[in-house]
């Protein structure tokens, strides 16, 4: 399996002051005609909202969109009426379908909350607003790879309206992991914490790998580390 590396600091940076952001992808005033996106992967932002700011109401259509919290606090609210705090560990998803307008906010007066949002394009348009998460228990704090995302809803993950399945990667210092990507599967695995090796070199937090390849993925964490893989069919 041969993996192409997209290392952190080749990605887009933005600095508005109250907010930081990384994009894999092109991105508002970043843009990049060899990055456009992977399959269905059309947005991969890593951001730092400053304490006491964040996105003001907005709206988005026709899209997959989801969060995961690195750390600190993000607080959501969307016009299908769902209000949330989200912790570190937790996934939201919001189908935006025929239009939702939201908001994401940092309620802390002193910490920053770092996390990655994520778009996916969903397999048609005109579908009706919905909302999921996933959140953590202790039973899969213990496993090294949980499925978080799918499209059927299974083992308790987040629905999708498209092909593809989003793991959280945990691993602990010299745990290894093996992931089997079927033929004509295509596979993204975005690095958020640690340091990990693979055949193809040692990805730090920020970097990513991917493949059209099938076979065998695998990797061994340098100390502890933490990834989200999707898996597109």
């Amino acid at each position: 399996m041969k993996l192409k590396i997209r290392r952190s600091e080749e990605r887009g940076y933005a600095d508005h002051g109250w907010l930081r952001s990384r994009h894999t992808f092109s991105f508002a005033d970043y843009y990049d005609p060899a990055q456009m996106g992977f399959r269905s992967l059309r947005v991969i932002n890593e951001d730092h909202i400053a304490p006491g700011a964040g996105f003001p109401t907005h709206p988005h259509r026709d899209m997959e969109i989801f969060s995961y919290i690195v750390s600190g606090v993000l607080e959501h609210s969307d016009s299908i009426g769902n209000r949330r705090q989200l912790m570190p560990g937790q996934i939201q998803l919001m189908r935006a379908g025929t239009g939702v307008t939201h908001s994401e906010f940092n309620p802390s007066p002193a910490e920053q909350v770092h996390l990655l949002q994520i778009w996916i394009q969903p397999r048609k348009s005109g579908l009706a607003p919905a909302y999921t998460e996933w959140v953590p228990s202790l039973e899969t704090e213990r496993s090294g790879k949980v499925l978080v995302i799918s499209p059927d809803g299974g083992e308790g993950s987040a629905l999708i309206e498209q092909d593809v399945r989003v793991y959280l990667v945990r691993l602990r210092d010299g745990e290894t992991l093996v992931h089997d990507l079927a033929e004509g599967h295509g596979m993204w695995v975005q690095l958020v914490k640690g340091a990990i090796q693979t055949k193809s070199g040692r990805l730090e937090a920020g970097d990513a790998a991917s493949t059209e390849d099938g076979g065998l993925f695998e990797t061994s964490a340098s100390g502890e580390a933490e990834a989200l893989l999707f898996d597109f069919a």
